[in-house]
Formats: C-alpha cells, structure tokens, sequence
C-alpha cells in the first residue's frame, strides 16, 4: 500500500503536461535571441516556488541562450541565497563493492566486477569513519556524507545498519551535518535514521522517468520514489539529484528536473554530477559532460527550485576554474570536497582553497536552515526531544541563528 506522500510523488512524475515542439541541437540555440515563448516562460518563473512545471515549460528554459539563463539564474539566486556561501560537503564510502544493483554508470555493481577490478569491501569500523569525519570537519567540511553499495538496510540486514545508526549519532554530536545514501529504505528504516540523527538522506532518480529504464535494470523509478516519500514521512531533509551524461538527452534533463519541482515538496538539496566513465562499466566510452552543459542545468535547476541548495558534485574534477564560477553564478552553492567521491576521483583541496579564496567564496556553517523544502535542518525538527539533542549540535544552531540576525 502506498503512502499519500508515495501518491503524491507519483503525481509529480505523471504531470508532464505537453511536451510541445522543442529543439533541442545546441548550434540553432546559441545563434538565435530568445524566442517570445521562451522569455515569457522566464518571466513567470522568475522567483516563484511553483510545483506545476510542464516538460514544454523547463524544456523552454532549457533552451535560452546561456548567458541570458545564467542571468536570470543569479538573479533568483540573489533573491534567495547568500551568492558567496557555498557549502563544503564530504563524502566517503564506507562499504564499497558487491553492490547487487546494475546501474550502468557504477563501477560498484557486482555485475561488471570482473571487468572493472573492484573488489567487495566489508563495512568500515566507527573509529576510522569517525576519524575521516573529524579530518573532514578540520578541513572545512560542514556536512558529512557516508554511503554504501546496498540495495537497503534489508538486503544486509538489523546489525550491520544498526553499526551505521550509530556512525551517524557519532559524526551528529561532532557537530557536523550527517546525510547518508543507503539504498531503497522502507518507513521504519527512515524512522530509524531520523531518530539516530540523521540530517539529510540522498537517493538520486539520476535521469528522467522516460529515459530511466536504459540506466539500471534492478530497479524502477518507482521504487525511487517511494524511498524519498519514506524520507519525507520521516522528518529527514531530502537530497535528491541526477547525473548528466548517461547517454540521454537535453529533453531527458528537463524532465527529470520537471519532477524534482512538482514533488509535493522541493528537496532541500539537489546534486548536479556529471558521469565519471569508469573503465569496465557498461558507459566506460561515454564523453562526459562540458563544464557549460553543468552549467545550464544547474541554472535550469535553480529558476525551478529557487529555495533549494543545488550542490555541484561529481564530475567537478573535469570542470575548469572558469566553469565551476559560472556555475556559482548560476546558483550552485555547494560542492564535494576530499580527494575521492566514492570510486571516482575529486579536486584537490589545495585547488578548493585556491579558487575560494580568488572568487571570495565563504563556507556554509553546519546546520543554517535549509530554506526549501520541508523540515530544516537547524536542530528545530527535534521538537519534543529538543533536551535530547547534543550540545554540540544546540550550540551549532544557535550559532547559525545568530549569523542569519546579524
């Protein structure tokens, strides 16, 4: 039986609207102005949280010429977000390999293991993921993010999940946010993650609906869907995203990026990555996206969802500094840092450090309330159990409150 919430996401995906004539090269796009229809597009959604997009609508957006997009991008952006705060965010795998899962861009899945080299690894122990959380808080990071190559709590079952449950009160009471991405997660695991501390769970729909059956045969779109409506029944903050470079088209970025503005409620956070083509999976030949193709879906991204923090993330490494400040610009106001995401390499920290410091870029402190969406993140979601809270965390609020009066 599904939830309401499962009903309503259901929705969101079903309500393309008409998907209107839309070209979709990239050489008549830049040598024209923008068309009537596409100006008038933007001009309604400029600034309003909407949750009734149309593919023909973001199809539009999608189809601006780029700086007029980045334009109207910022201007949202500015509108509702400190244009120099970007939040430094780690991520780290804490169980790596044997995935059962075939997502084609993952070298993690079972299925290509052979092809690939990765071996199956068994779950890391508290003390090393804990010690990779305080380097990552030393280093700038306020968000922590622990991932494992399951299917869901269930295929490994109550111990090993029970081991994560307390990584994640651990890397809580340090002070940092938490978010994890488990896999599928039924009602009572997201319960149960919310009450260890949990801050944000991620679970990408990676592409659209339409296109989705081409990236992974272990799954349907669905069962994505309803793992994020478990998430928001629970009271944990959604980060929900895709990946540009799985072989689809503009047309399928639009889509996917229609669904994530018509959920009932916007996810507080969502990922732009672009495929990292990994050697022995089945999309190892595939080109990844330009810097500017991130760009444009990270501006579409921003004028959909105005509230939400989109965070540029994989792929960034591929990205010059140029690039990744167009992409500031156009509203992304987070990144991955930590020399791996997963499998796949990442930038630098010394270059991270570099281009902040020469775009005056500052970092989001840990727990500032997250604008879009449903429940934030500052602490306030506790209600009742507020006295349950840890003084770390408390004090982290307080802080962030204060920094928003001031």
């Amino acid at each position: 039986m599904l939830s309401r919430a499962s009903h309503a996401l259901r929705r969101a995906v079903a309500s393309s609207g008409t998907a209107g004539a839309t070209a979709h090269s990239l050489i008549p796009r830049r040598l024209l102005v923008a068309s009537a229809p596409s100006s008038a597009v933007a001009d309604k959604a400029m600034g309003a949280v909407r949750h009734d997009w149309t593919n023909a609508e973001v199809e539009a957006l999608y189809d601006r010429p780029l700086l007029d997009l980045v334009y109207d991008a910022a201007s949202v952006h500015r509108a509702n977000h400190d244009p120099r705060q970007v939040q430094q965010c780690t991520l780290l795998s804490i169980k790596t390999g044997g995935c059962p899962e075939t997502c084609n861009y993952c070298a993690q899945s079972s299925s290509w293991k052979e092809d690939t080299g990765l071996k199956a690894e068994k779950l890391m122990g508290a003390e090393d993921v804990l010690a990779a959380a305080r380097r990552a808080k030393e280093a700038g990071s306020t968000r922590f993010c622990m991932g494992t190559a399951w299917r869901g709590p269930s295929q490994v079952g109550k111990g090993q999940f029970d081991r994560v449950l307390g990584m994640v009160s651990e890397v809580r009471d340090m002070g940092m946010e938490v978010c994890a991405t488990l896999g599928m997660l039924d009602h009572t695991q997201a319960r149960q993650l919310r009450e260890a501390g949990l801050t944000a769970y991620n679970h990408n729909v990676d592409t659209s609906p339409e296109y989705y059956p081409k990236v992974t045969t272990s799954r349907n779109y669905e069962d994505r869907l309803n793992t994020i409506a478990a998430v928001r029944e629970a009271g944990i903050s959604v980060c929900c995203g895709g990946i540009l470079g799985l072989g689809e088209e503009e047309k399928d970025r639009a889509s996917m990026l229609r669904v994530l503005a018509n959920l009932p409620e916007h996810p507080e956070s969502v990922p732009i990555n672009a495929l990292v083509p990994v050697k022995g999976t089945p999309l190892e030949n595939l080109e990844p996206p330009s810097g500017l193709e991130m760009v444009r879906a990270i501006a579409v991204a921003r004028i959909v969802m105005p509230r939400t923090v989109v965070r540029l993330s994989a792929g960034r490494i591929t990205m010059s500094p140029a690039d990744q400040a167009l992409a500031f610009l156009a509203g992304a106001n987070s990144v991955f840092t930590g020399d791996k995401l997963l499998t796949t390499a990442n930038n630098e920290a010394t270059e991270d450090a570099k281009m902040f410091e020469e775009l005056g870029l500052v970092g989001r402190p840990a727990f500032v309330p997250y604008i879009g969406g449903g429940a934030s993140s500052d602490g306030s979601e506790w209600g009742e159990n507020a006295s349950k809270v840890a003084p770390s965390i408390r004090e982290g609020a307080e802080r962030a409150r204060k920094d928003m009066a001031a």
